[in-house]
């Protein structure tokens, strides 16, 4: 007895996840035009989905320059479909933490880059604050280093609330005390 199987495999094709992207819906004051929070660090494997975002909105995007400080490798070119997105870097004249977009139909675009490795509460925090339209004339890196000095202002206070209530428990002097002796002067 023989049996025959016969099995139609398909491949489909990887799915590119969908850019994650704040844009401002008016124009407004401010030195960006929104926020851009990358997976990764690599811009060869990033610009595809931003561009597929961007291209219906504001006219297919044909350059992007970078700050290379952050970007382990900034390739001349990225393939993008049918076409090809050409890629510049500039390391003094543009911030490190803002990505520059060009277009002929529409000109251009500045967007806030949130560092990939940036916590979810903190990206949402920086691409509403990116997307103001009243918001302050921050730079890129300004907006990055306000959430920095946040976080860490968070951060010290829950250690430091954690830290007195952990002396208080473990027999410390409880505030009452000392504020009772100091009336009794």
């Amino acid at each position: 007895m023989t049996a025959t199987t016969t099995s139609t495999r398909t491949t489909l094709p990887p799915v590119t996840p969908v850019a994650r992207l704040a844009l401002k819906s008016l124009t407004g004051s401010g030195l960006l035009d929104g926020a851009w929070w990358p997976r990764s660090r690599d811009l060869a494997a990033e610009l595809p989905a931003l561009a597929d975002v961007l291209d219906p909105l504001w006219g297919r995007i044909t350059r992007v320059a970078v700050n290379p400080m952050f970007w382990p490798v900034v390739p001349r070119k990225v393939a993008i479909r049918d076409r090809v997105l050409k890629v510049g870097w500039f390391t003094p004249e543009l911030d490190p933490h803002k990505l520059l977009l060009l277009s002929y139909s529409t000109g251009r675009w500045d967007l806030l880059v949130i560092p990939p490795e940036t916590g979810a509460a903190a990206a949402a925090r920086l691409m509403a604050a990116a997307c103001a339209v009243d918001g302050p004339a921050l730079t890129a890196t300004d907006f990055i280093a306000a959430e920095t000095a946040r976080h860490h202002d968070v951060a010290e206070g829950d250690r430091l609330q954690s830290a007195q209530a952990w002396w208080e428990y473990e027999g410390g002097a409880a505030s009452t005390r000392a504020v009772a002796t100091a009336a009794g002067r």
